[in-house]
């Protein structure tokens, strides 16, 4: 990794079984790797994290913590439940708290009919009391099942993909300015 390379932590939210957020990061995953990053994908699925918050954190949670920590930017990767983000991304997100701050998160949602914008809404908030810096271009499934062919690649290859380069553009600007600003003057928050 080179000195100037962005580490992006890609954060799949779902842990439902029969999930269909492998597919989407997959796609992204590809997508991210055309540019210049180191990719780090954090699928919550995987950690087996605590189901409540302990006074002393788990191994997992330190691992989150570190690797959240070690991270420039995030790209979450989230779908809507009840008009809301997956109870395991809150988890994960409340159990790290200083790893958040004056750092860019961006957002890949999916979905039925809203495409996972309005967790996405709520996720703006979230981040935004947690001292991180959301972008506004996201990348949008709407009914996102039909979106994609039987290989996991979406049939509007070129509209997701204008989507995703001016995503993955904004990221790294705020990802690189953030840094060199932190660089220059440590954040107080």
């Amino acid at each position: 990794m080179s000195e100037k390379q962005i580490r992006l932590a890609v954060i799949v939210a779902s842990t439902r079984e029969g999930r269909f957020s492998e597919t989407v990061s997959r796609w992204f995953v590809d997508q991210a790797r055309q540019y210049d990053v180191q990719v780090d994908l954090i699928d919550l699925a995987d950690l087996d994290l605590p189901s409540r918050h302990r006074a002393e954190p788990t191994p997992e949670i330190n691992e989150l913590t570190s690797r959240t920590g070690a991270a420039d930017a995030f790209a979450v990767i989230t779908c809507e439940y009840n008009h809301g983000y997956p109870a395991s991304l809150k988890f994960a997100i409340d159990s790290v708290l200083e790893e958040w701050k004056a750092k860019p998160v961006g957002f890949v949602s999916y979905g039925g009919l809203a495409g996972g914008l309005r967790a996405v809404e709520q996720l703006r908030l979230v981040f935004a009391e947690l001292q991180a810096v959301t972008i506004r271009e996201t990348v949008s499934f709407h009914m996102a099942h039909s979106q994609f062919d039987e290989k996991g690649q979406p049939h509007q290859t070129e509209a997701v993909s204008t989507a995703a380069k001016s995503f993955m553009d904004q990221l790294l600007w705020w990802a690189n300015a953030l840094r060199t600003a932190k660089a220059a003057v440590p954040y107080v928050g």
